[in-house]
C-alpha cells in the first residue's frame, strides 16, 4: 500500500528536529451544503532542520519515530529565502503631493 503524501504549512519549528505543519482540507457541510475548510496539525521529522515557520512542505508518513511523530518532511515546496535588503535612497520613491484643503492655520500663513 503506498504511503500517504500531505502538502501543509510549518506553523511551528521550535522543537529540534521537528516541524509542526498545518494541512487544510475543504469539505461540503452534510446540511448546508457549502464548502468550509478544515485542519489538522501533524508532526514531522525534519532531519535536517531546514524547514521555517511559513514554509510549504510536503510530508509522508513512515514509521513511528516518537510518542506523536508519524511523518516525515520530504521537501519544501517554498522557494529558498533571500535576505531582506533595506532599499538605498535611490530606491524608494518620493511621497506623491497631498492635495486637498489647506487647515485653517496654515491658510492664514503666508508661503
Amino acid at each position: 500500500m503506498p504511503k500517504r503524501v500531505l502538502t501543509g504549512v510549518v506553523v511551528s519549528d521550535k522543537a529540534d528536529k521537528t516541524v509542526t505543519v498545518r494541512v487544510e482540507r475543504r469539505v461540503m457541510h452534510p446540511v448546508y451544503k457549502k464548502f468550509i475548510t478544515r485542519s489538522k496539525k501533524y508532526a514531522a521529522h525534519d532531519e535536517t532542520n531546514a524547514c521555517k515557520a511559513g514554509d510549504l512542505v510536503r510530508i509522508e508518513e513512515c514509521r513511528p519515530i516518537s510518542k506523536s511523530k508519524r511523518w516525515i518532511v520530504l521537501g519544501s515546496d517554498t522557494p529558498q529565502r533571500k535576505e531582506a535588503a533595506v532599499p538605498t535612497k535611490e530606491e524608494v520613491a518620493p511621497a506623491p503631493a497631498r492635495r486637498g484643503r489647506r487647515s485653517a492655520k496654515a491658510a492664514a500663513t503666508p508661503e
